[in-house]
C-alpha cells in the first residue's frame, strides 16, 4: 500500500460536501462533464433518498501526503436487488480518482473489504442505489457531452479496473437520434393498424396535477413491470414512487409526455422526454443560486436548445413488439419539430435490449457512446 495515501470514511456534512465536490475539481474546464446539482447529490446520498430504506452505504475519500483529495468511492449493498437477482453483490459508485493506480486500488480494496464484512461475494459497478441513479462507466464517446442522467469519466478509469482484474458485467449503448422532417411512413401505417386492432388511444395532459392524480402511480407501476427483466433492475418501492412523482413529474413539459391507453383508460405505454439540461447544468456549476436556476429555466423553456433527453419509454410487456411505441413517436415527433429540436439523446440502453433498439430503425441515428458495468469475485 502506498504510504503517501490515506483513506477516510466520510462522516458529517462537511466531509459529505467534500465528497460531492471532488469531481468539480477533477473535471474543471472539461467540456464534456456535466456537474450535478449539489443539492440533488445531498438528497441522494442521505436519508432523504427512500433507497436508504433497503440499502447499506458507506463513502470514502482518499488523501495524498499534502492532504489533498485524490479519489472518492461509495460502497452500496442493495438488499432488495440481491434478493431479486439471487446475488451477494456489493456495488461501487460515485467512483472518481486521479490517474494513479495506487489511488484506485485503495478505493476498490476498501469497498471489497467492507462488502466482505457484510457477507458479499462479488463487487460490481459503477452503479447507484437503483436504476434511477447513474450507472455504467463510459468506455467510448469521450468527446461527446454527457447528459444529466449519465456518468462522464476519463478514459483511464476503465484501464484501472482492468488492471484490478475486473471484467465486463454489462454494456449500455447510447444513440443520437435525429428528428426527421416528417413522421416516417412506417410509423404512420403501424399507428393506424395498432389503434384499429387494439383500440388504443393517445392521451395528453395540459395540467400537471391532473396527470399526477390520474396516472402518476400508473406510470411508475408500468416502469416496474416493463423494466423488470433488465440488468440489475429492482422494482421501485411505494415510497420511492411517491418521491419521484413529487420531485420530477410536476417540472416536466406536458407537451413532451405521451400516454397510450386502452379503451378502458388503462395505461399501456408512456414516453417522457425533456429538453437537455446539459449545457445549463454546466453554466449552473452545481448550484441553483444565485443564477443556476435561470440557466435551467431558460433550457426548460427551449431558448436555443437543440437537444432533448428521452427519459422514459415503457411499454406493457404483452404489447411490446406490437407497434405501441410507434404511437408514442407518432405523437411526439410533431412536438419535437414544433419546439425546434434537432436530435434526441437516447440515454443508456442495454446492448442486448433489441426491443428498445428496434424503435430507432426508421430514424437516422448515430451510436456515439458506450458504457460498462464491471464485476469480479471477492
Amino acid at each position: 500500500m502506498d504510504g503517501n495515501l490515506t483513506i477516510k470514511k466520510v462522516s458529517g456534512k462537511k466531509e459529505l460536501r467534500k465528497f460531492i465536490l471532488f469531481p468539480f475539481k477533477l473535471y474543471k474546464n472539461n467540456k464534456c462533464w456535466i456537474p450535478p446539482l449539489i443539492s440533488d447529490e445531498i438528497k441522494t446520498l442521505t436519508a432523504a433518498n427512500p433507497a436508504h430504506d433497503f440499502c447499506d452505504v458507506e463513502m470514502w475519500l482518499v488523501y495524498n501526503k499534502n492532504n489533498e483529495t485524490v479519489g472518492r468511492i461509495a460502497g452500496i449493498v442493495n438488499h432488495r436487488a440481491n434478493e431479486t437477482w439471487n446475488k451477494k453483490d456489493v456495488r461501487f459508485g460515485w467512483f472518481d480518482f486521479i490517474d494513479d493506480i495506487g489511488v484506485s486500488r485503495l478505493l476498490v480494496e476498501t469497498v471489497v473489504n467492507w462488502g466482505k464484512s457484510k457477507g458479499m461475494t462479488s463487487i460490481c459497478g459503477p452503479l447507484g442505489f437503483t436504476d434511477m441513479d447513474y450507472e455504467g462507466m463510459l468506455i467510448e464517446g469521450f468527446d461527446q457531452i454527457a447528459t444529466m442522467l449519465t456518468i462522464y469519466n476519463y478514459p483511464y478509469y476503465a484501464h484501472h479496473l482492468e488492471k484490478l482484474n475486473f471484467v465486463k458485467a454489462a454494456d449500455w449503448i447510447e444513440y443520437k437520434i435525429f428528428i426527421p422532417e416528417n413522421i416516417p411512413e412506417k410509423h404512420k401505417r403501424v399507428t393506424q393498424i395498432v389503434q384499429s386492432k387494439f383500440g388504443l388511444k393517445i392521451k395528453k395532459y395540459t395540467n400537471s396535477k391532473k396527470l399526477v392524480d390520474d396516472y402518476g402511480q400508473a406510470i411508475f407501476d408500468l416502469v416496474n413491470e416493463a423494466y423488470s427483466p433488465l440488468y440489475g433492475f429492482v422494482a421501485l418501492t411505494q415510497k420511492q414512487i411517491d418521491y419521484y412523482i413529487k420531485s420530477y413529474l410536476p417540472m416536466l413539459n406536458l407537451k413532451m409526455i405521451t400516454l397510450i391507453t386502452d379503451s378502458a383508460e388503462n395505461l399501456l405505454g408512456v414516453g417522457i422526454s425533456m429538453p437537455s439540461l446539459a449545457k445549463a447544468l454546466q453554466k449552473a456549476k452545481g448550484r441553483l443560486f444565485p443564477f443556476g436556476w435561470y440557466h435551467l429555466l431558460k433550457a426548460l423553456h427551449l431558448k436555443n436548445n437543440k437537444a432533448l433527453d428521452l427519459l422514459i419509454v415503457a411499454i406493457k410487456p404483452e404489447y411490446q413488439n406490437k407497434g405501441v411505441n410507434a404511437l408514442l413517436f407518432y405523437d411526439l415527433i410533431p412536438v419535437y419539430q414544433q419546439l425546434g429540436f434537432e436530435y434526441a439523446e437516447s440515454n443508456p440502453e442495454l446492448e442486448i435490449n433489441e426491443k428498445v433498439q428496434s424503435q430507432w430503425e426508421y430514424f437516422k441515428t448515430q451510436q456515439h457512446k458506450r458504457r460498462r458495468a464491471f464485476t469480479k469475485e471477492i
